[in-house]
Formats: C-alpha cells, sequence, structure tokens
C-alpha cells in the first residue's frame, strides 16, 4: 500500500479517486494539486492550489517535496502534455500512460489506426487531414445510412463527437477546422469498460454506462456527462474480461509493440451492437462522471492495484474484483448556461441535507466563500451518488438527494440508471 500518494487534477473524478484513497487503511497523506476547495474538505486529504498539471517539471517538484510514492493523473491533458514521461524519468511510480500511448485518446486517428491493427472491432470509416477531404466520404456514409459520424481528431473534454442524421448538422460539423475522423453510425446501447492496466495485461473494473445527453430521454447537445449508473443489466461485471480479451488486450500488445507501453487506465466506449459490441473510442484514463459510481462499488484498496500497474506488475491476483453488493448512481448537476456558456458564482443550498441523507457528493466545478458557503465555479458543478440494493433503489437514492441541492438555473436529468433505448453513435 503506498502511504503517500499524489492526484493529479481538480475534477468529480479526482475528488472520487482522493475520496477512495483516503479512506483506505495504511495511506497516510493524499495530496492533490491543483484540487478544490470540495475536495479539500475531505479528511486526510491536501489541497495545493496554484500547481500547472500541465507543468511537468512542476509536477515532479511537488511529488519530491512530498516524498510521493505514488502518482496518480486524473485528466487526459495532463497525459498528451507528457506529465507522465516527466514523472518516469525522474524515477517516479506514476499511474498514467505516457504521451506516446496517451495518444490512444488524443488522436482518434491514431486510436483507428492501432485498433485496426489489433484486429479490435469498431465501426467502419477513415481518418482525414481536414474535414474538407473527409468531405465525399461523409456524404457517402450519409446517403447511404441517413447519418453519419464526424470526430475532431484531438482532446475535446467528451464533446467532439457530432451524430449528423440531418444535412445542416453535417454541413456545420464539415465546417470544423482540423483533423477528422468519418465514421458510418452505429446503433445499440453504450457501456463504458475500463481497466488497470501494466502494460501487458489488464483487470477490469465494474461495468458502467454514463448518459451524455443534456436531457431526459437523450436529448439536447453532447456534454462531458451528466451521470452514471454500475452494474449493467444488460453487460454484467462477470463479462468485462472477455471484453478486456476483445478490446483492451489486445490494443496493449499492439501499443507495446510500437514501443508505447500502456500504464494506466484504458477505458473502451463500446456500443452493445445486434452484430456484438463494437468500439467507439479508447480513453487514457479513468471516466468522468463514470468513477464516481465505480469506486463506491469496490470493495478492495485501491491503492496497491495502481501501485502494481504504474511498476508494471499485475494490478490483481484476480479477473473480477470484489465489490460490494447493491449498484450505484451519481447525478450530475450542472451550471446555468452549459455545455455551451456555464454561468459561475451561484450560491448552491442543501449540501448538508444530501450528505445527511446518506449521498456521497463530488464536487466538479465549485469553491467555497470565506463564510463557508458554496457557489458554483465550473460547467458541471456536482455529482451525487446514491446506493442501494439495486439500480432502482440507488436511482431513487441518488434523485432525492440531487433534490435536495438548488442553485440558479441548475440543470439535471431525471431518468439516470434507466436502461436507456438504443442510441446511434
Amino acid at each position: 500500500m503506498p502511504t503517500r500518494i499524489l492526484i493529479v487534477g481538480s475534477g468529480g473524478r479526482e475528488h472520487a479517486l482522493a475520496w477512495k484513497l483516503a479512506h483506505e487503511p495504511g495511506v497516510n497523506d493524499v495530496i492533490v494539486a491543483p484540487g478544490s476547495d470540495g475536495i479539500a474538505a475531505e479528511p486526510r486529504v491536501t489541497v495545493v492550489p496554484g500547481v500547472d498539471p500541465l507543468d511537468g517539471a512542476a509536477v515532479v517538484a511537488l511529488a519530491r517535496a512530498h516524498a510521493a510514492e505514488l502518482t496518480v493523473i486524473g485528466p487526459e491533458a495532463p497525459l498528451a502534455a507528457g506529465v507522465a514521461d516527466a514523472l518516469a524519468a525522474a524515477g517516479i511510480a506514476v499511474f498514467g500512460p505516457i504521451r506516446a500511448a496517451a495518444r490512444i485518446e488524443s488522436s482518434k486517428a491514431f486510436c483507428r489506426e492501432v485498433a485496426d491493427a489489433a484486429g479490435v472491432p469498431m465501426a467502419r470509416g477513415r481518418a482525414f487531414s481536414t474535414a474538407a477531404a473527409g468531405r465525399s466520404a461523409a456524404l457517402e456514409l450519409f446517403e447511404r445510412d441517413g447519418a453519419v459520424v464526424i470526430k475532431a481528431d484531438g482532446l475535446a473534454a467528451g464533446k467532439g463527437v457530432t451524430v449528423c442524421d440531418d444535412r445542416a448538422t453535417l454541413e456545420a460539423a464539415l465546417s470544423r477546422d482540423g483533423p477528422v475522423v468519418v465514421e458510418e453510425r452505429l446503433v445499440g446501447r453504450e457501456a463504458s469498460v475500463m481497466a488497470l492496466c501494466d502494460g501487458v495485461d489488464a483487470v477490469a473494473l465494474p461495468v458502467s454506462r454514463d448518459h451524455k445527453r443534456l436531457a431526459d430521454g437523450d436529448h439536447g447537445p453532447m456534454t462531458g456527462g451528466m451521470g452514471a449508473y454500475s452494474p449493467l443489466a444488460d453487460v454484467p461485471d462477470a463479462a468485462a474480461d472477455d471484453l478486456l480479451d476483445r478490446f483492451h488486450r489486445p490494443v496493449l500488445r499492439e501499443l507495446a509493440r510500437r514501443g508505447a507501453t500502456f500504464r494506466g487506465a484504458l477505458y473502451a466506449g463500446l456500443m452493445l451492437t445486434s452484430a456484438g459490441p463494437r468500439l467507439l473510442e479508447f480513453n487514457a484514463r479513468l471516466g468522468d462522471p463514470e468513477t464516481q459510481v465505480i469506486l463506491p462499488r469496490l470493495a478492495v484498496a485501491l491503492g496497491p492495484m495502481l501501485l502494481a500497474a504504474a511498476r508494471g506488475r499485475p494490478a490483481s491476483s484476480g479477473t473480477q474484483l470484489p465489490t460490494f453488493p447493491g449498484a450505484a448512481v451519481g447525478v450530475v448537476l450542472a451550471s446555468q448556461g452549459y455545455p455551451d456558456l456555464p454561468r459561475r458564482g451561484d450560491r448552491i443550498e442543501g449540501l448538508a441535507d444530501a450528505l445527511a441523507g446518506g449521498a456521497v457528493v463530488f464536487h466538479s466545478g465549485t469553491r467555497r466563500d470565506q463564510d463557508g458557503s458554496w457557489r458554483t465555479n465550473g460547467g458541471r458543478v456536482l455529482t451525487v451518488v446514491g446506493r442501494g440494493h439495486d439500480t432502482e433503489a440507488a436511482r431513487a437514492a441518488a434523485d432525492a438527494a440531487a433534490g435536495r441541492i438548488s442553485f440558479a438555473g441548475a440543470q439535471r436529468r431525471h431518468d439516470i440508471g434507466v436502461q436507456p433505448a438504443p442510441v446511434t453513435a
């Protein structure tokens, strides 16, 4: 068990990691940089504001100053910036892939190339240097299927994918700058399958599903995620190891063959089609808000598994991690104007009531005034997690707790945890 752990990041995912790790036996200190006021409220957690998470030298200096035995990188941007490379070069154990391996997320074109070489099933498509260059291919798929998917080839905070099912949306997507990937539309239900990887093998975390659209019934614009739940009725946790055989492990081998050994969390976004699961995308880190519902389900210490993977050793001796009975559902509360122009500074009421009712609340975009009151400070503000003996009970608990929290212009969904109808992506 690492006794001193540094977490890089400041969102709800990093809050969940700090919450989980700080409660584990043997952990003396959890340091989070730059962190947030919400994360700082956790017992045995120290926040170091002002640290640039994209500055590898600054993160290395902080890890050394606190004698961190493990550094965990939460968001994708520091991975793409090479922060894991800087830590590894300094001899500091880091859970998070080097930049060359993190390209699996930072470049949709690279993801397609690696997945194809590894024999991973995914939607048919091609990468193009510009949207204009991909125009003919996009129009051909649109005419054939009545829809086409355009993906920006770069980091887009979960909002870089456009499902074009009308000509106006297609033209708007093709007007964007930069390289794109053009793919056929897939129909089915999505699932998030994340694994802790040591460069060679992987162990699955509990399977989850997030709800990406802003409004109930999967309407409205795409967001970074408006809620998540775990487990799934249609993809039980026991099925995860088979999915790792089909998706994660072949990609780990292909990355290693290219000299880009992947040590960290590899997240496969899958579409469950009538022809079987297909890859939508790979991410090089834990999901947000999926992490907020997965970690409360784990009945095993996370710290030793992260440290083992960081050192290139198996994260677990088994293929399925022990979980507590029951389910977890997380409801995201977002600011007015999200996802385009989120408003900041609105006073948040009811947090204490939600916590008193048994919910776990993870802060994504908040700040605390000197008088102790909380205010919104970002697009996604809070993830309110309810737990219960099954998904319906957990959903009821999460909805009730989320209903106790209010701020001006708050946006939320009321159907998180309801198995969605098949969607296109």
